[in-house]
């Protein structure tokens, strides 16, 4: 094997199939990236067995041929070289680099014993624009839950249908929904459950088009773009009814501006280091909400700020670590409003715009 390929390219797609690197130690062979020259390309592959990611470049093939080389050592080797062409030779069982005055000669594994890359046959497919998906994705990805004994609540519920894209994500104490519009084959809808972790990677890898390509088989979800595929397992279950959680009415509604209350917040809770719970008490005649905070060792804090109030006073006590997820997923110059029942009662977070954004969250005791 011997191909030459320009620097620039390659540290570009090693970062791209990086995100597949395996950490078993028990298979050597997981850690390793997969290289295959041919026909004038430069085939990149991963695989940790739960992802699979191959990626391809333009390269001055003279030799074609396949090896497998430590992922790790490939990256730090290219990221440290100059913008220039670089040459690899050989692959059985060591590889040479070569780039202008630096030489590095790699130790291989076997290409053999790599694992053929999955193949798929979509049952299923929608493409989407990148940019807005991932602006979407932004605003639901951190509200998965964290615990893998709960795999269903790890992944985010896409459903396109209608020329609408919704995406709703929860880890039982908060929920997030977010739609926008977008146009889609009149009369057909798409619904796939997504890891959280993976949705965000691949719509910012720099390999990302314009449009991106989605996919479904029986135990698979793939990702087109370019010159790249993402193949990971699907999320098997019934993700949660969330829509009976969402209440038709309110006692209280506040509109609230996001930078003063995002400021508001920040400053009050630096008192709640221990106890994370921030008391919102929502004055409908003074048109004002204060914000307090108590600590045992640290003392107290509280804040006003200027609202436009609808309907009752009353007060609500809230994890200002959740709400921060929500202020930062917010338009940070529109209005964010706040829907209130009463202290045991969800709150209920929301701003529209081109992508509408739903938040709700449980409620601490006061």
């Amino acid at each position: 094997m011997k191909f030459t390929v320009s620097q620039s390219a390659l540290q570009t797609a090693l970062d791209i199939v990086s995100k597949g690197i395996g950490s078993n130690t028990t298979l050597p062979i997981l850690s390793g990236i997969y290289l295959k020259a041919f026909n004038g390309m430069l085939e990149l592959q991963s695989s940790d067995l739960t992802i699979s990611i191959k990626h391809q470049i333009a390269a001055n093939v003279e030799e074609e041929g396949e090896t497998v080389v430590s992922g790790k050592v490939i990256q730090n080797i290219v990221k440290n070289l100059p913008d220039a062409a670089i040459t690899f030779e050989g692959g059985e069982r060591t590889l040479s680099v070569i780039c202008q005055r630096s030489s590095f000669r790699l130790n291989t594994l076997s290409a053999h014993d790599w694992a053929q890359f999955p193949e798929f046959d979509l049952e299923k497919t929608c493409e989407l624009p990148s940019q807005l998906l991932s602006t979407m994705v932004d605003k639901v990805y951190r509200v998965t839950s964290k615990e893998a004994s709960r795999p269903i609540l790890q992944g985010i519920s896409l459903t396109v249908e209608d020329n609408t894209i919704r995406l709703v994500a929860t880890d039982s104490f908060r929920l997030a929904v977010c739609d926008s519009n977008t146009d889609t084959p009149a009369g057909e809808s798409f619904t796939a459950i997504i890891s959280g972790e993976v949705f965000h990677d691949v719509l910012s890898m720099r390999s990302m088009t314009e449009k991106v390509l989605i996919g479904t088989t029986d135990n698979q979800v793939v990702f087109q773009f370019g010159n790249t595929t993402h193949i990971s397992r699907k999320i098997e279950g019934h993700f949660p009814d969330y829509k009976q959680l969402l209440p038709t009415s309110c006692t209280a509604s506040v509109d609230i501006n996001v930078e003063d209350f995002s400021a508001a917040l920040k400053r009050v809770s630096v008192i709640a280091l221990a106890n994370p719970s921030v008391r919102f008490d929502v004055d409908a005649d003074g048109k004002e909400v204060k914000l307090s905070a108590s600590s045992p060792d640290q003392g107290e804090s509280s804040e006003h700020i200027e609202a436009q109030i609808e309907g009752d006073s009353l007060s609500i006590a809230l994890n200002y670590h959740y709400v921060f997820d929500c202020v930062n997923a917010a338009p940070s110059k529109d209005l964010l409003r706040l829907e209130l029942q009463g202290p045991s009662q969800p709150a209920i977070f929301k701003s529209n715009g081109k992508v509408n954004y739903l938040y709700l969250l449980m409620p601490v005791r006061l």
